[in-house]
């Protein structure tokens, strides 16, 4: 398991409500608990060092998640059956979807965008980095607030590559 992959099922994870996930593959095995935060009380996630073990089935884990799953599971579903592309942030930083505070936008919904064109920027350390299009479509929906931090990789907005 990827490290990438790890962190995305510690995010799932986290939404879903779940306090406690242990999965056993071939040559690793990952244990992770979350206590849910309290009253200001920060949440725990312990990472079980990788260990050869003998193959065990995921198929608990599968069935111990989907009444948790259900609620998020759907909108992502909706998603995949329409053929909408998730645009991402390149980088960790504050995303923007002005050029500055007094000026338009660079995309709001219902706009036509093709590859190149400029979508957003995300500030990192004091550098303002335009973000161009991947992809052409017609944008349909923003995740992110302007003006919000964003991780690696995590998605700004949807598009309709129709």
């Amino acid at each position: 398991m990827k490290l990438t992959e790890i962190q995305d099922l510690i995010k799932f994870i986290a939404k879903a409500g779940v306090t406690s996930v242990e999965i056993e593959q071939k040559d690793f095995k990952i244990t992770i608990r979350s206590e849910m935060p309290s009253k200001g009380k920060k949440g725990l996630i312990d990472y079980a060092v990788p260990q050869i073990q003998a193959p065990a089935a995921i198929a608990h884990v599968a069935e111990a998640l989907a009444p948790a799953v259900a609620p998020i599971a759907a909108p992502v579903a909706a998603a995949i059956e329409s053929n909408l592309i998730e645009v991402k942030s390149p980088m960790i930083g504050t995303f923007y979807r002005r050029p500055s505070p007094d000026k338009d936008t660079f995309v709001d919904v219902g706009d036509i965008i093709k590859e190149g064109d400029v979508v957003c920027v995300i500030e990192a350390m004091k550098l303002f980095n335009e973000i161009e299009a991947e992809v052409k479509g017609k944008i349909v929906k923003f995740l992110v607030e302007d003006n919000t931090p964003v991780e690696y990789d995590q998605p700004l907005f949807l598009v309709d590559p129709t």
